[in-house]
């Protein structure tokens, strides 16, 4: 049975519903309505401008919509800010990674599970999550002197550390090479499917959205303009211009 057939059975886990957000003159954001069910990943593609970070602000709680409404397992999110997402069990990476350099990997990730953990147990915590990121060998490397492959690793855990139910993923993949992209849709892939956990990714690798999606939402200028199946959101003429331009420009 397909993953998303399997989560429309169950109440959506973040239900976000008009949200509108303006920057000045500017809509950023434009009624953006959509749902997330456990263990479902979705793809959230779009022009660069679309709206995705702006959008992926609000629903985290570092910036606050103008208008409309957001809902995580049932409970009223819209005017929340991070450390309250976070207590709630919401992820996430940043398209700048900005790990605590001085900090090694293992100290970077028990920052977060100290939000939930007694020290001892944010260290055994956060050791587990470094070794389920496949980081191990590099518990004890300072964060300031790794790779960008290993940076991004290391964000990922780091967003995993507040014992997420949801993950936003922003740009995971990006400056990656072909063979560490596909090491990471494995990865992602295993906590959505073994771990249950919902994930809404930010991506402009196509490739890297049409493997792992359930489903992909399409921004342009702010407003959805498609919502679907990966295979049907390709094919969508709306989608395509946005992309490619329109013969009538």
């Amino acid at each position: 049975m397909n993953p998303t057939e399997v989560t429309a059975k169950l109440p959506p886990l973040l239900k976000v519903e008009g949200l509108l957000r303006r920057f000045g003159g500017l809509v950023a954001v434009n009624k953006v309505s959509f749902e997330v069910g456990p263990g479902e990943i979705v793809g959230l593609i779009g022009p660069n401008g679309a709206g995705k970070t702006t959008l992926f602000n609000i629903i985290s709680g570092h910036l606050e919509a103008d208008e409309g409404r957001i809902e995580f397992d049932g409970s009223d999110m819209t005017h929340a800010r991070a450390p309250r997402w976070a207590k709630a069990g919401v992820g996430r990476t940043f398209q700048i990674v900005k790990p605590l350099t001085s900090l090694t990997v293992l100290e970077n990730v028990m920052v977060g599970a100290l939000l939930k953990n007694k020290p001892a147990q944010a260290r055994k915590q956060a050791a587990a999550i470094v070794e389920r990121v496949g980081m191990g060998p590099l518990m004890d490397r300072l964060a300031g002197s790794l790779t960008l492959e290993s940076r991004k690793r290391l964000e990922l855990a780091r967003a995993l550390s507040v014992q997420p139910r949801l993950l936003l993923l922003d740009e995971i993949l990006a400056g990656l090479n072909p063979s560490e992209i596909e090491e990471s849709i494995h990865l992602i892939r295993s906590f959505a499917r073994a771990d249950g956990l919902a994930v809404i990714m930010i991506e402009h690798n196509l490739h890297a959205v049409m493997s792992l999606a359930d489903r992909v939402v399409v921004l342009d200028y702010g407003v959805k303009i498609a919502e679907d199946l990966p295979k049907v959101v390709v094919q969508d003429p709306k989608v395509i211009a946005a992309y490619l331009g329109s013969d009538d420009e």
